[in-house]
C-alpha cells in the first residue's frame, strides 16, 4: 500500500474522472514519477510530464481535461483510493515530482519548488538553475505565496514515502505567451526542452544506484 495514509472521500475527483473527455494516462517503470494532476487546464504540463518521463525510464501519472472542460480541482481533493492508477503509481515511487501551472505579475520568469520534502527541493532547485539559468528558482517555502506552496498532507505529491516536491511552472517555460511568438518549431521551445533535459536527468539521478 506504499507509505502514504489514505484520507478524504475524493468525491469531486471521482466527478473529474466520470466526466466525458477527461482522461488520465500514466505509466508505472520506476521509483521515481512525475505528476500532472490539471493537464489539459494547465497547459503542457502533461506533456512535460510525459516526455521528462519517456526520457529517464521514470513512473508518471496525469489527468487530462479536454479544451471545452476548466475544471480547477483542488489538488488536495486527489485522492488516491478513487483512481487505481494514480494509487499505484504513488505506492511505486519514492520520489515525486508534480508539474502545476500557473501565471502572475512579477512571477513570469519564477519557477517556484513547493511539497513536503524539502531535501529534494533544493536537490531538484540546483539541477533547475544549472538548465534553467534564465529563470528565478525559488526554493524557499516561506518566498512561495502561500497558495502554491503545495504543502497540504492530502495533495498526492506529499503521500509518497517522504513526501515529494510541487513546481509551479509559469508559460514561459512552458513555451507559451508573446516571448515565442515568432518560434515555428520543430520540436519544444528551447526553455521548454532546457526543462524536460533537467527533470529528465534529475529522475535518472535519483532512481536506484
Amino acid at each position: 500500500m506504499g507509505c502514504w495514509e489514505l484520507v478524504g472521500s475524493g468525491r469531486v475527483f471521482a466527478d473529474l474522472l466520470a466526466t466525458p473527455g477527461v482522461e488520465e494516462r500514466g505509466a508505472v517503470r520506476t521509483a521515481v514519477g512525475f505528476l500532472a494532476l490539471h493537464g489539459g487546464l494547465e497547459e503542457a504540463t502533461a506533456e512535460i510530464a510525459e516526455e521528462a518521463a519517456e526520457r529517464s525510464g521514470a513512473s508518471w501519472y496525469a489527468v487530462v481535461q479536454p479544451p471545452d472542460l476548466a475544471w480547477h480541482v483542488p489538488s488536495h481533493q486527489f485522492e488516491p483510493t478513487v483512481s487505481p492508477r494514480l494509487e499505484e503509481v504513488l505506492a511505486a515511487c519514492d520520489v515525486v515530482v508534480s508539474l502545476h501551472g500557473f501565471g502572475r505579475d512579477g512571477w513570469w520568469t519564477s519557477l517556484l519548488l513547493g511539497g513536503s520534502d524539502r531535501p529534494l527541493a533544493r536537490r531538484l532547485a540546483s539541477a533547475l538553475r544549472a538548465g534553467l539559468p534564465m529563470y528565478d528558482v525559488v526554493d524557499d517555502v516561506d518566498a512561495i505565496p502561500t497558495e502554491l506552496r503545495g504543502l497540504d498532507a492530502r495533495n498526492p505529491v506529499n503521500r509518497s514515502c517522504g513526501g515529494g516536491v510541487q513546481i509551479e511552472l509559469p508559460p514561459r517555460v512552458r513555451g507559451m505567451g508573446p516571448h515565442w511568438a515568432d518560434f515555428d518549431g520543430p520540436g519544444l521551445t528551447p526553455h521548454t526542452e532546457a526543462l524536460v533535459a533537467a527533470l529528465a536527468q534529475f529522475a535518472l539521478d535519483s532512481g536506484p544506484a
